[in-house]
Parts: C-alpha cells; structure tokens; sequence
C-alpha cells in the first residue's frame, strides 16, 4: 500500500497541470476531469461487492493490476484525450482497493478500539504524502511531467506483483485450512439490502446525504486547486507539492487524536470537529495570496482530514452488517456521482465566466450546510445495535426470485 500511494501521490497534485501540459486549456481541464468521474460510477460499487464475495486481498490484487495499464497510459499518452484510457483504469484501480482496505482495517479491530486502530493506519499512511509529492514535484521541475509518470509506474507496478502474490498466499492458506469465500449474497440482493439502509431514514440516510453533498461541492475544485495556485498565485510545481507534503504531515500527527476523540467522544464530534478545521482552511485559501497562507490551509485541511476519516469509517462500520461492509465503502466512495458528475466542468465555468476565486466559495458553503446534519444525526442511539441504528434492512433472502 505504502509503494502504490507513493506513486499515487506523486502524481495527483500535478495531474490537472499534466492535462494542461498535453493542450488542454482551463475548460477542457475541466471536461476531462468530469469525463473521468464517469468510471468511478461503474465501478465503486461492484469493486465493495467483489471484496464481499472474494475476499479483501484478492479483490485488492485485481484492482492493482488495473492500476498498472492506468499508469502506462500516463506515460505514452500522446495528447490530453488518452488520458482518459488511464482514467478508467485508475477509477478500477482504486473502486476495488479503496473499499477493500477500509473494510479490512474493520475486520482487523474491535468496536471498542475501532477508531484508534483506523487512526493509527491514517498516522502510518500519510509518509506517502509526503514523500510522494515532494519526489513528483521534483521530477516534473527538473526533469519533466512524463518522467514522473515512468517513476510512479515503476512503484506502483512493485505494489502490484506483492499484491498479487499476498492474494494467491491468502487463497492457499484459507483452501489448506478448508475456510470457505466470504459470504455474500448476489450483486442485486446486495444492492437492494445496502439501499434499504440507505432508505430507512437512520443514520446510513443522513450519511449517505452528507456525503453527495461532500462530493458535489468538494469535486468542483479539486482539480482547479493546482491551477489556481500556479497560474493566478504564481506557485511553483515544487511548491505546489510542499503543499501536499505539509498536509500529510499534519494529517500524520493528527491522526491517532482523531481516533481517540472517535472511542471516547463519539463519532460526530470528531466529523464535527474535522468539518470545522476544513472550513477555516477554506476561508484562509480564499483570502491567501503567497505560500505560507496556502500552507496554513492545507495544515488545516490535514487536521481536518485526521479528524474526520477514523471517525467516519468507524460510524460506516457500524451501522452496516460486516457481509456488506465492502459494498458500503464503495457506494460511499461513489455517492450521489451522477449529480456530482459536471461538477468540475461546472467549477472551471464558474473560473471563465466569473473569477478563478468563485468555484472555491462553493465548498465552504457545503461545509457550512453538513455541519448541523452531523451534529444532530449522526448519534447512534444508547441501546441499539449496528443495524437497527442505521435502518432495518431488508433481509438478503427476500430479494431472492
């Protein structure tokens, strides 16, 4: 995991910059990153799925191995259109891995510790944050963007071959001990079960609510941000990348405090508290005008993103059965997608007609409306159990024909 999100993180940061390099202008940035939410659609929910029915390693090794053609493509592109080819590798890549490891790091604690062992693993991870984009950074200055690129699918192609091979050890190891596949029921059965949650009006409801509402605003300007900050502030790539590495490191020292406030304060004071932290980096990034400010920001943000992410899969953990808690990590990660979908081509409208600040607005105001929704439902009640909290659903067996 470590070697993948080196290469990942290398990357990320300088892609819409890439776009960009390859002939596309701010609109067409835009297209492409609204283009490539298209995959992620198709795929988030059928890679949770498959982590169900086939076990967390093995669908983690399929995803990787998508990972890879994804990150060849990044290399030999010719132009800006080709890279969605790697687009829907990646969004394969990560709709099988994502859901899968959320779920493995579940299955590997207990509830009372849940939070501090997801807070520990955001702790561990983020030197890959810091690491990856200071490295991809340096490439892409000194030597170019498609250097970069040819590192990281070095790395992330070593990440593969170990995947691959920890998934045939776990298969041997559970067919010699006569262990069975995880079970599950059918893709529809479990697409009906996990949207009963989502429709019984508990707190899998007000999850799911918040988290299009996340999406939507927060998928307007992921892509501008490093647009923004080199063309209208005057950042360098390095610079741009000091800024991902300064969000993972305060993200690394925050993490195992946002576990902790999640087991001993509940899950919503830790949402509640990491909303909080993202919005004043969202007001400092709006008033910013030089890379100290922007590196205030982004600290918030990681304290943000440490404060939001153990308690957060903690809650998801909780209110969802352990069958079907893949499937649930992977239609999170998708959401409300279809709305969210002309999001970035929306954001860099908003860029051309108006100003380059106006799309950057729009997330703070979603912090600003998921803020009482957290508070005041995501409480699990005193007494219950996971389920009943999140909603009855339907039981898998009445779905059967």
């Amino acid at each position: 995991m470590i070697l993948a999100n080196i290469a990942g993180r290398m990357t990320v940061p300088l892609l819409a910059l890439y776009v960009q390099n390859l002939g596309a202008d701010v609109g067409q940035v835009g297209l492409f990153f609204t283009l490539s939410l298209i995959a992620p659609l198709f795929f988030q929910i059928l890679g949770g799925w498959m982590s169900d029915r086939l076990g967390r390693l093995q669908a983690i090794a399929i995803g990787s191995i998508a990972g890879v053609v994804a990150n060849v493509v990044y290399v030999l592109a010719p132009s800006w259109e080709w890279l969605l080819i790697s687009a829907v590798g990646a969004a394969m890549g990560f709709a099988f891995v994502a859901p899968s490891f959320d779920a493995f790091i579940a299955e590997q604690s207990t509830e009372e510790t849940r939070g501090r062992v997801y807070g520990l693993v955001m702790s561990i991870f983020p030197i890959v944050g810091v690491i990856g984009p200071l490295l991809g950074g340096f490439l892409a200055q000194y030597l170019s963007f498609r250097a970069m690129f040819m590192v990281a699918c070095v790395l992330y192609a070593a990440a593969a071959i170990i995947r691959v091979f920890m998934a045939r050890s776990a298969s041997r190891t559970a067919a010699q001990a006569g262990e069975k596949a995880p079970a599950a029921a059918g893709f529809r059965a479990s697409l009906v079960e996990i949207f009963g949650l989502v429709a019984a009006g508990g707190i899998m409801t007000w999850i799911f609510i918040s988290d299009g509402i996340r999406d939507i605003t927060f998928s307007m300007t992921d892509q501008l941000t490093p647009l923004y900050v080199e063309n209208i502030m005057g950042l360098s790539l390095v610079q741009i990348s000091s800024l991902s590495a300064v969000f993972s490191v305060v993200t690394m020292l925050f993490s195992n405090v946002g576990g902790w406030l999640s087991d001993k304060a509940g899950e919503r004071a830790g949402i509640a508290g990491g909303f909080i932290a993202l919005a004043i980096g969202w007001v400092i990034f709006l008033l910013g005008g030089n890379h100290l400010h922007f590196a205030i920001a982004w600290a918030l943000w990681g304290a943000g993103n440490a404060l939001v992410g153990p308690a957060y899969n903690v809650l998801i953990s909780k209110v969802v059965p352990q069958r079907l808690r893949g499937t649930a990590f992977g239609l999170l990660s998708t959401s409300v997608g279809f709305i969210a979908l002309p999001m970035p081509w929306i954001g860099a409208q908003l860029w051309e007609i108006f100003t380059p600040r106006v799309p950057f607005v729009v997330p703070l105001i979603g912090l600003m409306v998921m803020l009482p929704i957290v508070w005041f439902k995501f409480k699990l009640p005193v007494g219950k159990s996971d389920v009943e909290a999140g909603g009855e659903p339907i039981p898998a067996e009445a779905t059967q024909p």
